[in-house]
């Protein structure tokens, strides 16, 4: 609609369900000076009101237009529906009219076929049953004359005739020519088995057995029960003299004579190829059932005999190396029978498949009467190997005519794998089950014994006649170290090994880890005594340290006298220690432990001289920077010269020496002001322990009565909030709870000063726990050699060559 006075301000006005005329007409005239356009305004709303009845009018029109036109469709669909339904109903009634027609035409056609088909089958049985009858009556004669051969190839056509009549048993005419044929069958059978009774018991087995090979033919056709029951009638005719000798008479049938009843077997299978063997078609396998028989029966044979020795009244135990004997014996015949018919493959025993996927027959057919009996030999084992350790023992770590080498290890680890070798071998054949489980147990237990009594041994302090106490040589600890680590890795070997010859089921029951372990303990624990070694090399330095006057110094000048001398012997040592080391891993280890023992002795010693000035901690902190230095160079102390050392090594030194840092920088504070010293303890030493924070006055000499108000400004800043998360107790003074550990009397022993040997090294075998655990030794030794060696060096070989060969 047109607007006379411009756009409405409500464009949707007209369609709107709340429309407002008198809204509408205030927007539009909302001015008197609009009041003269009325009348435009009125014209143009009648005409847009006839635009729109218009528009209606024509709309309607429409609407009952195609309402009309749609009715009428619908009702054109309807009656073509209806016509459609009626020609459906008129093409199925001629449908059926035609099919009945046809049916009518047909139906003499079909009868015919249906005659034909009877008379089709009519025919065809009746000439069977005329075949079957003329059978019959020819099997019969020839079974009474025993011609076998002819006999088997009508029984089949007469078995194969029968089939067709099952259904026609009801006929009594049939039914009573199939009790004549099955009547046959069993009459058949029983004169054959005969036959074959008769011939043998005759010895005419040589004359008769074309007959009788001819009359397997028969048997073949008369089924698989026919053809088992002359297997097993062979089988106990021919076994009859074997049980009544070897199962009657005590003395023959003992464990002494078994290879007589193994010999007898061959002679028995001989006689079987030589004359037997043609009776009996190749795919009977006779041999092979003979063969398993014979097995069965041996079986139970030793089964009885070897439980009647473990109950013998005159209390003797089981002969141990009879057992073997006999076992070994027993395997070897095992073999060659499996050998001997590896090639075929017997239907009465296995289903067929191919040879490369052929199951053993004969493996343990008879050795497993042996297997609740193997714990015999293994307990024999164990009695051998308890009387070697003790002999180890005795033995000196390297024989007196050899010269030593970095790579030698003691000559008794080796042999005691050997006989594990050895003895592992011969129990997998015996029994790769629960025996080999029994065994590794002891192998187990006397690797524990070897670790504890030979190898801990070596490296103890022993007493001598002359001396108290007697330090085992460089050369028999590195003896020691070297066999350590080769029985750690050789145990690794031995479970595989062990786990690889034995069924699956039983491969969790072993584990040597814990033996590989005490190993690895031994060889921290001989890293650790070497360590001892440069450790009473430097006791003189560290007296002179103590006697040096770090109160009375007035300046700090060059490195004090002692840490040269320190620094040359420890060199001298080391040169000497690390020479023999031929792994790169234990060099590191005993150079990291060595670096962290000295730097715990130092901080020890700092502790034991009292009292130091500040120009005294200032040149103690010079000292530990050559001492820093000059460690660094240890590792490569043999190497040619300007070769770098390790990156790895160099931050472990520094790691441990910067440990002395924090404690000589506190003390180079002055006690006036009170608060710098406190401070700076709270920094450096940064723990909230009392009784630390008194040892550094002590150390600075302070007095008691000068201390109460340091101590109670301690407590004050202690207990501010930003050091409320400081430990009570600084790691940084551990060491001084070792060396009060090692104190006794009065004061402390000199050894706590330069720290002691772990309990492996100094306690004699006596005092030794009964269960080795190897966390007492320095298991922190090798675990910072592991982290701590880089990744590009060489951490040497994993076994010596001696490893190698005997697992």
């Amino acid at each position: 609609m047109p607007r006379p006075n411009g756009p409405s301000p409500y464009p949707s006005s007209l369609d709107s369900a709340e429309y407002d005329p008198i809204d509408h007409l205030n927007a539009i005239f909302s001015h008197p000076s609009t009041l003269s356009s009325i009348s435009k305004t009125s014209s143009a709303l009648t005409d847009y009101q006839d635009e729109l009845d218009k528009e209606i009018t024509a709309l309607v029109q429409y609407q009952s237009a195609s309402d009309i036109e749609s009715v009428r469709s619908i009702r054109a669909a309807k009656d073509d529906l209806a016509e459609l339904f009626r020609k459906v109903e008129d093409v199925r009634t001629r449908a059926l009219q035609t099919e009945e027609a046809i049916t009518e035409m047909t139906a003499d056609i079909k009868r015919l076929d249906n005659t034909k088909r009877n008379l089709t089958l009519s025919m065809t049985a009746l000439k069977r049953l005329q075949m079957l009858t003329t059978a019959y009556d020819q099997l019969r004669g020839l079974s009474s004359s025993r011609q076998y051969k002819d006999c088997a190839q009508l029984l089949q056509a007469v078995i194969q005739l029968m089939t067709h009549f099952k259904s026609y048993r009801s006929i009594d005419q049939i039914a009573t020519l199939s009790r004549n044929v099955s009547d046959l069958q069993r009459e058949l059978l029983e004169q054959i088995c005969e036959d074959f009774e008769v011939t043998f018991a005759k010895a005419e087995v040589v004359q008769r057995r074309g007959m009788l090979a001819e009359a397997c033919l028969v048997m073949d056709a008369l089924g698989d029960n026919a053809r088992s029951r002359l297997i097993t009638w062979y089988c106990n005719t021919q076994l009859r003299e074997y049980r009544q000798v070897f199962r009657s008479n005590e003395e023959a049938g003992s464990l002494d004579n078994i290879s007589r009843r193994y010999a007898w077997f061959r002679r028995m299978l001989k006689t079987y190829e030589d004359e037997h063997a043609v009776m009996f078609p190749a795919h009977w396998r006779m041999n092979e059932m003979l063969a398993n028989a014979f097995c069965e029966g041996t079986r139970e044979d030793f089964r009885n005999i070897l439980s009647k020795s473990v109950r013998r009244a005159d209390g003797q135990s089981l002969d141990v190396d009879l057992l073997l004997s006999c076992l070994q014996e027993t395997l070897e015949f095992e073999h060659s029978l499996e050998r001997r018919f590896s090639n075929t493959v017997g239907f009465a025993v296995r289903p067929l498949h191919s040879d490369s996927e052929r199951a053993p027959v004969f493996s343990q057919a008879i050795s497993e009467a042996f297997e609740p009996y193997l714990s015999v030999w293994v307990e024999a084992q164990d009695k051998k190997l308890s009387t070697m350790i003790p002999q180890y023992r005795q033995q000196p770590p390297k024989p007196p005519d050899e010269e030593f080498s970095s790579q030698m290890v003691i000559p008794s680890s080796i042999e005691l794998f050997n006989f594990y070798r050895m003895t592992l071998a011969q129990c997998a054949k015996l029994s790769p089950g629960a025996r080999l489980v029994e065994l590794s147990k002891v192998f187990a237990k006397y690797l524990d014994q070897y670790a504890q009594q030979v190898l801990l041994f070596y490296v103890s302090e022993r007493p001598s006649s002359q001396t108290p106490s007697k330090t085992p040589q460089v050369e028999d600890t590195i003896l020691v170290l070297n066999t350590a680590d080769y029985c750690f890795n050789t145990c690794t070997q031995l479970e595989e090994k062990i786990k690889s010859r034995m069924e699956e089921s039983f491969r969790a029951s072993v584990d040597l880890q814990s033996q590989a372990d005490a190993f690895m303990g031994i060889a921290s624990a001989t890293v650790r005594a070497l360590v001892r070694r440069a450790e009473v090399d430097i006791e003189p330095t560290w007296r002179e340290m103590r006697n040096t006057g770090w109160s009375k110094m007035e300046s700090v000048g060059d490195q004090s006298s002692w840490v040269a001398e320190m620094l040359r012997r420890v060199r001298s040592r080391s040169a000497e220690i690390l020479s023999m080391l031929h792994k790169q891993q234990y060099a590191r280890a005993f150079c990291d432990n060595l670096v962290d023992s000295i730097a715990n002795a130092f901080i020890v010693n700092i502790f034991q001289c009292k009292p130091i000035s500040e120009v005294g901690a200032e040149q103690m902190l010079l000292d530990s920077y050559v001492l820093k230095k000059g460690f660094e160079g240890l590792l490569t102390v043999n190497a040619p010269p300007n070769t770098a050392p390790p990156a790895g090594y160099i931050r472990r030194v520094n790691q441990t020496m910067s440990r002395l840092d924090p404690i000589l920088k506190t003390l180079q504070v002055r006690p006036s002001p009170p608060e710098a010293l406190v401070q700076a303890y709270l920094i450096h030493i940064a723990d909230k322990s009392d009784i630390n924070f008194r040892k550094i006055l002590d150390l600075k000499g302070l007095r008691k009565q000068d201390q109460s108000h340091l101590i109670e400004l301690f407590q004050a800043h202690r207990a501010s909030p930003r050091n409320e998360k400081l430990p009570q107790s600084s790691v940084l003074l551990a060491p001084l709870a070792a060396s009060n550990a090692n104190t006794t009397g009065g004061g402390p022993t000199i050894a706590s000063g330069i720290g002691s040997l772990s309990s492996a090294a100094t306690l004699s075998t006596s005092n030794l726990p009964a269960r080795f655990d190897p966390s007492i030794f320095g298991n922190a030794i090798m675990n910072a050699a592991r982290d701590g060696v880089d990744s590009d060096e060489s951490t040497g070989a994993t076994a010596t060559g001696a490893a190698e060969g005997v697992v």
